[in-house]
This record gives structure tokens, sequence and C-alpha cells, in this order.
């Protein structure tokens, strides 16, 4: 894209955005251009608390479909358009709310959590949801000796190392991104680069994680880098938080773990479909009333438990 034609299109959604009333949040897996004209950029249920948090009549939301359903659960009378409806996530995919009633029943009376990747049906009918960076005191809170977790076993098995009291059932749902990456890849990083500090996502497995200098959500690497001085980092989740911390920290280095930490669908937004989608209002995103009734609440209880 030529500088001028960005120029342009990034001046003509500012205008809409202010014509319409409208907020655009990016997820920090997006291409990284877009955050010139998002108004926060960050992980996914964040990003939807911010936006319900505005009087914005219209969310612009750039990532894939199950955050544009929180959106819209979190902002009923918000409209809540996606730029491409093509952008869904295979771990979210990876559960139906038929599966979910099937892995519940094989351990009746077992609270459910459930990561916030996952569609607003499956939400609708969990005891509680969770992040990747808080989904260890989320299961804590529940004070129970047995809990079902979905759809991602890798960071059901990290609350599972850092709550061995607990006995948790993982769903076997991953995201395929995090787990393609190998250990012979950071080992390999690693001779290469032996100053340089591992930051590991939680959907990676579990010996990936043992690798790791510091586990946490894309969110909390962001503020490990921010917080401490070292010069060197290897990433390992994907490519756009690597994108970003190359941008806000030109005089680091950050290495990112493996060309395969790319994700196709989180990278089918770009400008001319964020113009497009304010033009013309399109790629709604509607949530049925009652689902988006019961899936508030697990995502309610959740918030609480950050408040004790």
């Amino acid at each position: 894209m030529q500088q001028t034609d960005k120029r342009t299109l990034i001046d003509k959604i500012n205008k809409l955005k202010k014509e319409k009333n409208a907020i655009i949040l990016a997820h920090c897996y997006q291409n990284v251009e877009v955050d010139e004209v998002a108004d926060f950029v960050g992980d996914s249920l964040g990003l939807s608390q911010l936006a319900a948090k505005t009087d914005a009549k219209i969310i612009v939301f750039l990532g894939v479909t199950f955050m544009a359903e929180t959106a819209k659960i979190l902002s009923p009378d918000k409209k809540v358009l996606i730029p491409s409806l093509n952008a869904g996530c295979d771990m979210a995919d990876m559960v139906n709310l038929e599966q979910l009633r099937e892995f519940k029943a094989k351990y009746p009376n077992v609270p459910a959590v459930c990561y916030v990747n996952s569609t607003a049906e499956v939400k609708s009918e969990v005891d509680i949801c969770c992040t990747s960076s808080n989904a260890i005191n989320v299961v804590k809170s529940l004070n129970a000796k047995k809990v079902l977790f979905l759809p991602d076993e890798n960071l059901g098995n990290w609350v599972a190392k850092n709550l061995p009291e607990v006995e948790i059932v993982t769903y076997n749902g991953c995201c395929p991104i995090h787990k393609s990456i190998t250990t012979q890849e950071i080992k390999d990083l690693k001779q290469k680069y032996p100053n340089a500090k591992v930051l590991i996502h939680p959907e990676c497995t579990a010996e990936v994680l043992a690798l790791g200098d510091f586990i946490g959500s894309t969110t909390q690497i962001m503020k490990y880098i921010k917080d401490n001085n070292y010069n060197s980092y290897i990433i390992v989740t994907e490519k756009g938080v690597v994108d970003r911390l190359q941008r806000d920290y030109p005089q680091k280095e950050f290495i990112l773990v493996s060309p395969k930490a790319y994700c196709p669908n989180m990278k089918r937004n770009c400008l001319e479909d964020v113009l497009r989608a304010l033009e013309n209002e399109e790629h709604e995103i509607f949530v049925d009333r009652e689902i988006a009734k019961k899936a508030l609440l697990p995502i309610e209880r959740m918030v609480s438990t950050e408040k004790n």
C-alpha cells in the first residue's frame, strides 16, 4: 500500500469514527498497521470491557468472531461490527454446545471453567469464564476439588501445574498455532541468543512452557518487557506481539520463536476492510438475547473474583 493511500484511508476512517460515534478495538495479534486507527489495542476481554465503558454507538472489533460476540454480550445496545466474517478461531470452533453438554454430562456436579476464547453459546452454559492471565485465580476461587476446563487443554494443564491440589479435567482443544511450537525451536534459539529471556504464552504445551523464563498472556508479556531492562527476548506467541514490541522498543531485540507463530485468521482485517465496515455498517454481530444474558453471568463471576 502506498503511503499516501494509507494516510487517506486513516483520515477517512477517523472522520467516519467521529461522524458515527464509533470506536475501534484491535487485538494485539492483528496486522500492526491497524493500530493507527484503533482506540484501544490489547487482549480480547479487556478490549470488550473498555468498549462497554464508552458512549460509542458502534464497536468495530478487529479480531476474530468470538471476540466480537463478547463485545456484544457486554454492550448489548451497541452495534458491533467485524470487518471480516471469515475471521474465525480454530480453538473456539473445537467445542460447540452439544459437545460441551456431553463433556459436562460425564462429570455431573463438577464446575466448568471456560476460557474466553469460546463462542457465546458455550459461555452461556459454564459456571465461570477465565482469561489466560487470570485462569489460575479463577479456578482457585471455586474452592473445588475437581474442575472441568475448556476448550484449551494446554492452558488447563498450566493451571493444574500451579494448583496441584485441584484435579483439572481438560477438554481436548487447543490453539493450533501455539501447539505447533516445539521445544527444539526454543532450544535452538536459546543457543543462538544465550542472553535472551524466553517469554511464553500458556496456550503452548507443557514441554515448551518448561523452557520459559516467564509465562503469561500477551498483555503480561508486554508488561514484563516494560518493567524489565533486559535487551533481548525470544517471544513465544503470535507474530503480532513481536511486531508491536519491535515498534515500541526499537532499542531492544525481539526474536519470534517460529515462522509458524502466525495466525491467518487474525490477519484478515486491513485498513480497507475497516473503512468498508464503517461506511456500510456491515458484518454486524448478533447474539441471541437469552444466550447473551446467560453468557454474561460467568463473565461477571470472573470479574468479581478479580475484585476480591
